[in-house]
């Protein structure tokens, strides 16, 4: 399914997103390390046994990624000129190995882009829960969506 041009967007549409995710200690371990992020919460199962969670705790950059990720079949896939940034990113409750992941998003607002007249602002909000349907992880993004072409 190919995403949305930006006049398909409205303020308020929400998207519950099918794709869900199992994160692993290998996607973990990976990412971390990917990323030159050797904290030892992460990677180290031994540090991780004396913390409070008793167990590493997953990568929220990765929580984050795979939040956004799961939303973009369902809104931007070919349809966005770039992301402009994030706000307001939280994570309210930690995620472990062997936590499924799913997402939705909901549109906050949307602009013409003061720019590019092929373009728009649209604010989305996006939620991940776990398999509990705790919220893992929140954030706004903003992306510049291409209009829709002209014949």
């Amino acid at each position: 399914m190919p995403g949305l041009y930006f006049e398909e967007f409205e303020v308020g549409q929400e998207f519950e997103h099918p794709l869900s995710r199992t994160v692993t200690e290998y996607d973990n371990i990976s990412f971390s390390l990917m990323t030159l992020n050797p904290q030892p919460l992460h990677i180290d199962n031994h540090f991780s046994e004396q913390t409070e969670w008793g167990k590493p705790l997953f990568n929220s950059l990765y929580t984050l990624a795979i939040m956004i990720g799961m939303s973009v079949q369902d809104t931007t896939l070919g349809t966005t000129m770039g992301n402009l940034g994030m706000t307001d990113v939280k994570f309210p409750k930690p995620v472990f190995a062997g936590d499924t992941l799913r997402a939705k998003t909901k549109i906050i607002s949307k602009r013409e882009s003061a720019s590019r007249p092929n373009a728009g602002i649209v604010e989305f909000e996006h939620t991940c829960f776990n398999q509990r349907n705790e919220v893992v992880a929140v954030c706004r993004r903003f992306g510049m969506m291409y209009k829709r072409p002209t014949a």
